[in-house]
């Protein structure tokens, strides 16, 4: 394929969003047609290796003797073999070079309110185009992306975009800002961060999802980059990050301490699991950090969870339960917090949090009404923290 898009190929391809949606945190995953951009696809079920003509070397890793290398992109600093990856899967080391094996293989895109990531206090109503590669680096056993995330990037079917083709396609679609979510932009984030430095020449805005489990050198660098992160903070215990997500709570607390402290506009989403993460001594104490650590007007979505991957015998997450989490948040001094994935539920909106007016009106993901003026409260007058312009 041409690496520049033809008109019939660029109008083919932008047509391709099908609603094929997951349930679960309200994120939903659109499979590419197996029309579009033949010659480009890359990957099957059946394991054929990634097209060699796309590799990049990747960031973030160091040479170690015998052709090893030790990845230094997240906490698990993988030393890796040649001809070996990292625990991710999308990264292989090939003769003492490390290669991102998903530069540019979009696995999945769709258009979607920036509402779903949820960020909500960034721009109400704008239209994103949302895409994701293959891979992980945590197992998250209620993952609502596993098809992706828990491939490798030869499993699943991808078509190769470069940046420019990305924005290209998200300006042809009336979107104002390209989101890096589904999946996980730390595993990819060299195309991530390639991506939106055209994009930002290009007048669109960058926002990513994830869940935080990366170094402090290259979080810097994807700061960098975006214009707002949503931090998926998992749980508030090491036993349920060991045991859940096979991961550990301490390096997310210090990447979203430091996400902060760069200036990145910040929010985080509690995914509430009935058993699992639901105590309410536990939510107590994250609210009180993320008063204490990163201020009482940090956004804070506690969000329903919906049976899914490996937790199917878990019950959805009773509404009240999330009620009362919210009731917690705001005795423990949190400003702004929300209620996710309950369409019509009144947490959905945006209140003054000094008059009580409400200023973003939202069901579900749509934007009913705006009164905010100039980022402030038309009553009172009080400043409502956020990127609004």
């Amino acid at each position: 394929m041409s690496e520049t898009l033809s008109r019939r190929d660029f109008l083919k391809y932008a047509g391709v969003l099908t609603a094929a949606s997951l349930t679960g945190s309200g994120k939903g995953l659109d499979a590419y047609s197996s029309s579009a951009f033949p010659a480009s696809r890359e990957g099957k079920a059946g394991g054929r290796l990634p097209s060699q003509r796309h590799l990049q070397e990747a960031k973030f890793y160091r040479r170690l003797e015998g052709n090893r290398i030790q990845c230094q992109l997240c906490p698990w600093y993988c030393t890796v073999a040649s001809n070996e990856r990292g625990r991710c899967g999308a990264r292989e080391n090939q003769g003492g070079t490390y290669y991102t094996m998903v530069y540019g293989k979009v696995a999945a895109q769709r258009i979607d309110p920036i509402e779903k990531d949820p960020l909500h206090h960034v721009r109400p109503g704008l239209k994103t185009f949302a895409i994701a590669t293959a891979a992980c680096n945590l197992v998250c056993a209620y993952c609502q992306s596993w098809q992706l995330s828990q491939s490798r990037p030869e499993d699943v079917q991808s078509v190769y975009l470069q940046p420019e083709q990305v924005v290209q396609l998200a300006k042809a679609r009336g979107c104002g800002g390209i989101a890096y979510t589904y999946t996980e932009p730390v595993n990819f984030i060299e195309y991530a961060t390639d991506v939106a430095a055209v994009a930002r020449r290009a007048g669109l805005l960058n926002i990513c999802h994830t869940d935080a489990y990366i170094n402090p050198e290259p979080l810097d660098y994807l700061c960098a980059h975006m214009d707002a992160i949503n931090v998926d903070l998992k749980g508030f215990t090491e036993k349920f990050y060991q045991e859940v997500c096979g991961g550990h709570l301490k390096p997310v607390l210090e990447a979203i301490k430091q996400i902060k402290q760069r200036g990145t506009w910040l929010e985080l989403t509690y995914l509430v699991l009935p058993t699992l993460n639901d105590k309410e001594a536990d939510v107590r104490r994250m609210c009180e950090w993320i008063q204490t650590e990163l201020g009482p007007d940090t956004p804070l979505h506690f969000t329903r969870f919906f049976p899914q991957y490996k937790l199917r015998n878990l019950p959805a997450t009773p509404v009240k339960t999330l009620e009362a989490m919210r009731k917690i948040a705001f005795r423990s001094g949190l400003r702004y917090t929300y209620i996710g994935n309950v369409p019509g539920h009144g947490g959905e909106s945006t209140y003054c949090p000094c008059c009580g007016l409400r200023l973003i009106w939202r069901v579900s993901y749509r934007v009913r009404e705006v009164i905010l003026r100039q980022g402030r409260c038309p009553r009172c007058r009080e400043e409502i923290p956020g990127l609004w312009a």
